[in-house]
């Protein structure tokens, strides 16, 4: 039987940030000593294993294994497309139209760090991604919030307008694979535990 536990004494965060969190599942995830092979190889990466949130995936490996190597496709490869900080603002804005805390701030710092725009990227966080910084910026915003909203509200439109910012099409698979990946995996975090104040 697997048990629930609640976090009550748990300092969660009151805004998002770009500050580093912390994250608890609900639910036990397998003990870092007692992850199978299978598990580890499902990791791709051996440093996840100290992470509470993929050792708690690890209990299905296959589905954590595709997860990881889709993630790794959209935000690594970097052969053509859109550059990494623009993916990782795509990110960003689906995250904070899903009201996941903790992956906006990963995200958020990395588009920070790699793009030095560290001030719009906060003015994303406190304002949501109606904040308007300049057109490729909010083409890639509105973009990723439409799709995230439901994705039936994502149109040629949107397409038009990115084209008209100035990516082309590798570029506008790449805006798209990262709001849709972080639509699904912003709501599977939220289902499965919390971030909190470290």
């Amino acid at each position: 039987m697997t048990h629930i536990t609640d976090h009550p004494d748990l300092r969660r965060p009151d805004a998002f940030t770009q500050r580093g969190l912390g994250w608890v599942p609900w639910a036990p995830p397998v003990a870092e000593r007692d992850l199978t092979e299978a598990q580890r190889e499902a990791l791709v990466e051996p440093g996840r294993a100290a992470s509470p949130y993929f050792r708690l995936l690890a209990r299905d490996p296959e589905a954590l294994r595709a997860r990881t190597l889709t993630d790794l496709d959209i935000f690594g490869n970097e052969h053509g497309g859109l550059p990494r900080w623009e993916r990782e603002l795509s990110a960003t804005a689906t995250s904070r139209v899903n009201g996941c805390v903790f992956c906006a701030s990963v995200h958020a710092r990395a588009a920070s760090r790699l793009s030095g725009r560290t001030e719009d990227v906060q003015r994303l966080l406190d304002e949501g991604v109606g904040a308007r910084v300049d057109e490729r910026w909010d083409a890639i915003a509105d973009a990723s919030a439409a799709l995230t909203t439901t994705p039936s509200s994502f149109g040629a439109e949107h397409v038009e307008r990115l084209r008209a910012a100035g990516l082309d099409d590798a570029a506008i698979v790449d805006q798209l694979s990262g709001a849709a990946f972080f639509n699904w995996a912003n709501r599977l975090m939220l289902s499965l535990g919390e971030p909190e104040v470290v």
